[in-house]
């Protein structure tokens, strides 16, 4: 497997941080047009509880995130040096008019240092349309999308009101790479969704890998308020996984990835005003360490 920091460094030549922007789209899920609530797991803002307020122009919003980056930095007695890939990361954010959203990804692009494009989407959204008009950026410049998929267990995939099956990412990932082979896929998996067994994680990693994507985000399942998935957890519904059996999981899961698989995340940073459970993930540096031991046993040479 390949590590997103060495990834990208092959193609932009230094360090590079993603910085989240908000492209102002909301989900098939929530809209009506194919459900209502999101996802059971999606907070309010849409996974996006870091991101700059939408309100705010593209360039505002950049400008914003970078100095945010940039204060991180200082803190850790540092000082930036690297590019920006402009994150398109909370709701759907391929779902509104193509032309008007390609507006959005440009302008980013035309910002002081961003390089590429990370755009977050379903696999449901990504018509061709829009599709055509992000391959020609790509010609020009990098662009990642990020598809949820959390599960291939299509019974899974219902209860969390996913909206879309396996067979639509599946078509997704062949559309993507029939018109515009160069743009890096990264698949979203949940580990701990309610009434999954290690089999079901497993068999999740094996669909992400034989599916065509080229990478994968792998993250725990957080309860957070105000949630379908917060009245399941006072229900005792689900268990929550412990951060040994998260870790057991992980380190199985990244035996089954190919070689030039490219791991983009291991652990994700849940906004701690509103997470319920699991607690232990407040603590992301040392999770970060115990991951950091398994990755190296993975990773390529």
């Amino acid at each position: 497997m390949i590590m997103l920091s060495d990834f990208y460094k092959s193609i932009f030549g230094c360090k590079t941080y993603k910085i989240a922007v908000d492209a102002g789209c909301t989900c098939p899920n929530r809209d009506g047009t194919k459900g209502f609530g999101g996802c059971i797991f999606c907070s309010e803002r849409g996974s996006g509880d870091f991101v700059p307020e939408r309100n705010l122009d593209i360039k505002t919003q950049i400008d914003i995130a970078k100095s945010l980056v940039e204060k991180k930095l200082v803190g850790r007695g540092g000082k930036r040096k690297g590019k920006y890939i402009a994150y398109f990361q909370n709701f759907t954010s391929t779902y509104g008019n193509a032309d008007e959203l390609c507006k959005k990804y440009i302008e980013a692009l035309e910002c002081d240092g961003v390089e590429g494009l990370a755009i977050a989407t379903r696999p449901d959204c990504l018509s061709q349309n829009i599709l055509k008009k992000i391959a020609e950026i790509n010609k020009t410049h990098f662009v990642q999308i990020e598809l949820g998929i959390q599960t291939s267990n299509e019974s899974t995939g219902k209860l969390i009101n996913r909206c879309y099956s396996n067979d639509d990412f599946i078509d997704c990932v062949k559309r993507i790479k029939q018109l515009a082979p160069n743009i890096h896929i990264v698949a979203h998996v949940i580990f701990g969704l309610p009434n999954e067994t290690q089999d079901d994680m497993m068999n999740t990693i094996d669909f992400v890998t034989k599916s065509g994507t080229d990478g994968i985000k792998i993250t725990v399942l957080y309860v957070l308020k105000n949630t379908i998935l917060k009245k399941m957890y006072d229900n005792n519904e689900f268990d929550v996984l412990s951060k040994e059996k998260y870790l057991f999981f992980i380190e199985k899961a990244l035996s089954r990835l190919p070689k030039d698989f490219v791991v983009h995340r291991l652990t994700g940073d849940p906004p701690k005003s509103i997470l319920i459970e699991p607690i232990w993930v407040c603590d992301k540096r040392k999770v970060m360490n115990e991951i950091e031991k398994i990755e190296k046993k993975f990773i390529k040479k």
